[in-house]
């Protein structure tokens, strides 16, 4: 009778840049790896704003799961959110979207959880205020964004006109930077001369920072040059303001003298900061891993939990030597997690070299024609930063249908300022019906 050899069991939690990357890392090796995911698709995050703003599809920044790894035998995926952790009996307990649980059983746990959207203490502000971290987010902000045109044009009153054609982002990280060139851009040439009663064009678009720069990661030089550029575009920049209330009609901001001061924008959205997800304090406490002020979870040099080897963390949620929480770090934590399993399976007795991310640089896109990249001591911008931001855009996206549309689609924007992602849904409004006819 031929022996029957269960294979080792490997549990991916998220389907984002470190779960995929592990996954791919595993693919030949006798292990049966089970990726776990809220939802069924693989998202490049980086590109959230140019679907929010309508540049790209939802398709063109999201591929099914299932597709981007179906060549990958060893490998199932499975819709579903992971809730708890049995360090004991090494299970991780899941909720599948009806309600229903179930139980996946591991020998290696790779924790590629991600994070979400922090909003330091006030929740009560993300009402008001959407972040950008899903594609539901963006699809929202889409609809916050092109309806706030729509509305101006039908307003009656000059005041509440203004209120619908002002946009403040709180946040002047990559995303809040790119966002508010992005509506620049669509306010002065995407929607050039097709209203009527309002100029798109004399919108503004204010951008709100607790520090002192735009882009403060980027480094000194390359700050100064995107607060030129946000400056040039007609973002207005306000530095060192700290939001204290958010409502339907706008926010509240707190300069560094204390003054407070009201600003009346129909469109709030938030760029500032992230946080662990709930998942994360539930290892910790599973574990006794410590967690750093954002709540991600501090690891060792190979990126495990001290005292559980079987347990590893990486991309966003894990915290190690202050590496930022870029996409770059979350595909190479996740592809050398994956090896290292792969190779004990294999038999290596040798311990694998810590984990030494590879920086690649960071870019950020401000509008057509201009983007900021740093690589090293290297800052460039302007044309040329945006040919470089490109290049590396096109190099990581998924699939080669995303690959080719996105550049096509760059192409007719960068050409054009047209954009064909416009759709949205007046979502939880409905129009009123008109009442029965009397009956003869």
């Amino acid at each position: 009778m031929e022996d029957h050899i269960t294979p080792r069991r490997v549990v991916i939690l998220g389907g984002g840049f470190a779960g995929l990357f592990a996954a791919r890392a595993l693919r030949r090796s006798p292990v049966a790896v089970t990726l776990v995911d809220r939802c069924a698709h693989h998202l490049f995050q980086p590109l959230l704003y140019q679907c929010a703003s309508g540049i790209l599809s939802e398709g063109q920044i999201a591929q099914p799961l299932r597709a981007v790894l179906r060549r990958h035998h060893n490998v199932r995926c499975l819709l579903a959110e992971a809730t708890d952790v049995d360090v004991d009996d090494r299970l991780v307990h899941a909720r599948r979207p009806d309600g229903a649980m179930i139980s996946l059983p591991y020998d290696d746990l790779i924790v590629a959880a991600g994070v979400r959207q922090s909003y330091f203490g006030h929740d009560e502000f993300a009402e008001h205020a959407p972040g950008m971290k899903t594609l539901d987010d963006a699809l929202d902000i889409r609809r916050r964004l092109f309806r706030a045109f729509e509305m101006a044009e039908s307003a009656t009153d000059a005041r509440e006109r203004q209120e619908w054609l002002t946009f403040a982002l709180v946040g002047a990280g990559p995303t809040g930077v790119e966002l508010a060139g992005q509506i620049r851009e669509i306010a002065g040439h995407t929607l050039e001369r097709q209203f009527r009663t309002i100029e798109p064009g004399q919108a503004r678009v204010l951008l709100l920072e607790g520090a002192d720069s735009v882009l403060a990661a980027f480094g000194p030089t390359l700050a100064r040059r995107a607060a030129r550029t946000l400056k040039g575009l007609g973002v207005e920049l306000h530095m060192g303001a700290m939001v204290t209330g958010v409502d339907e009609r706008g926010l509240t901001a707190r300069d560094r003298a204390g003054r407070i001061t009201r600003i009346d924008a129909r469109t709030v959205l938030w760029t500032a900061g992230v946080e662990a997800p709930p998942l994360a304090g539930v290892l910790a406490r599973a574990t006794g891993a410590e967690q750093d002020r954002a709540g991600r979870i501090l690891v060792e040099p190979d990126l495990t939990i001290a005292g559980h080897p079987e347990i590893r963390v990486v991309g966003d949620l894990m915290s190690l030597n202050r590496l930022p929480g870029l996409a770059e770090v979350a595909m190479q934590s996740g592809a050398y997690t994956g090896r290292a399993i792969r190779h004990a399976v294999e038999g290596r007795t040798k311990q694998p070299k810590p984990f030494r991310y590879l920086d690649l640089g960071s870019a950020a896109y401000i509008s057509r024609g201009r983007a900021v990249v740093k690589v090293g001591r290297l800052n460039v911008s302007g044309v040329t930063g945006w040919l470089a931001w490109l290049f590396i855009h096109i190099a990581f996206l998924t699939g080669f249908r995303s690959r080719l549309g996105a550049l096509l689609t760059w192409l007719i924007v960068f050409a054009s300022g047209s954009r064909r992602e416009r759709a949205f849904t007046s979502a939880g409004t409905r129009a009123p019906t008109d009442p029965a006819p009397p009956a003869h």
